[in-house]
């Protein structure tokens, strides 16, 4: 049943569900990581950009 005797197709069986869970536990452990931390310059730059875009 389901081509179970080959092992090739059993191999290809245990991989498909060996990367769903190392991806659903991937998820689960970067969920609420965050983005990176917002620096000066950066802050800096995004004032400038709304100067600008008032000026037009």
């Amino acid at each position: 049943m389901f081509g179970l005797n080959d092992p090739q197709i059993w191999l290809a069986y245990v991989l498909c569900i060996a990367g769903t869970l190392l991806c659903v536990i991937y998820g689960a452990v970067n969920w609420n990581k965050g983005d990176e931390p917002v620096y000066p310059e950066d802050e800096k730059w995004v004032k400038d950009e709304k100067n600008i875009e008032e000026e037009l």
